[in-house]
């Protein structure tokens, strides 16, 4: 039996299996899969999409999952405002403003 999970971030449907311990076997799976990130099929991805199905039964893991979340989110913002350009010399209000 297969169980529908919506994570509102991916703005999409997984199927995961309904079954805790069928979960707990894919989320190592999926870790152990992608330890071997130089292999053709398997790859880095696999790794924190096990953690994410652990995290669904493990706090361990869910708080994993979160630090890992809030890290890629201030990395991001970083890009961001590194990409955005700067204002060059002073900044004063127009004429009309002034006084």
């Amino acid at each position: 039996m297969i169980k529908d999970i919506d994570f509102s971030n991916l703005k999409s449907k997984i199927k995961i299996p309904a079954k805790k311990w069928q979960r707990t076997l894919l989320g190592w799976a999926l870790i152990f899969g992608g330890i071997f990130w130089f292999l053709p099929v398997v790859g880095f991805w696999m790794l924190p999409l096990g953690i994410m199905v652990l995290a669904i039964d493990s706090a361990f893991f869910r708080r994993l999952r979160r630090k890992m979340e809030v890290w890629w989110g201030r990395k991001r913002q970083k890009s961001r405002r590194k990409d955005r350009p700067r204002a060059k010399g002073k900044r004063t209000l127009p004429r009309s403003f002034r006084d």
